[in-house]
């Protein structure tokens, strides 16, 4: 062991014995073992006085089938009837446009990009996040071409939404007998 982490480990660990006489020197075992969790958990999120905690490690990637089992599995238990249709339809058109790549930096940005987005999707953060400005300023013409039909396409499908659900509650409120006649 490192002697310092040695030390440190040594002075936050409480003693078996109470050294204290009074109330069966339950004050310093107590206070002892405070301070045991303060620092663990100091050094747990912070990296020797740095201001911020540490970045988890990003995981290691999955293999192609089994991060396509894990896609259509989320899309299953987290999307609504239609944003799974066209989950699925979409990963499946583009692992199979990825079948044939041989460039390794190709697979591994392909594989880590399909990763990041099950864990957000698995992680519910993906309902209030917004996009990228460095993704958005690295897409092509064509890429922010599609990005704004799928735009206007969302927004009419909102609106046909809410124009449908109101027509419904009228219908309902219309059909609504009355308590005066």
């Amino acid at each position: 062991m490192v002697p310092a982490l040695a030390a440190t480990k040594a002075s936050t660990t409480p003693d078996p014995m109470p050294t204290s006489r009074t109330n069966g020197g339950i004050e310093d075992a107590f206070s002892k073992r405070c301070c045991r969790y303060a620092v663990s958990e100091a050094e747990e999120t912070t990296d020797a006085g740095a201001s911020r905690p540490f970045k988890p490690a990003p995981a290691a990637l999955l293999p192609p089938i089994p991060l396509y089992r894990r896609l259509l599995r989320s899309h299953r238990k987290r999307l609504g009837v239609e944003e799974r249709l066209l989950g699925d339809m979409y990963v499946k058109a583009e692992f199979r446009a990825h079948r044939d790549v041989e460039n390794p930096v190709q697979i591994i940005g392909f594989l880590s990009e399909w990763q990041t987005y099950c864990q957000m999707l698995e992680g519910d953060s993906w309902k209030e996040a917004k996009m990228d400005k460095a993704k958005i300023d690295k897409m092509s013409d064509q890429q922010i071409g599609q990005l704004y039909e799928l735009m206007q396409q969302i927004k009419t499908q909102a609106q046909e939404d809410a124009d449908a659900e109101e027509a419904r509650v009228v219908d309902l409120l219309d059909k609504k007998p009355s308590k005066e006649e």
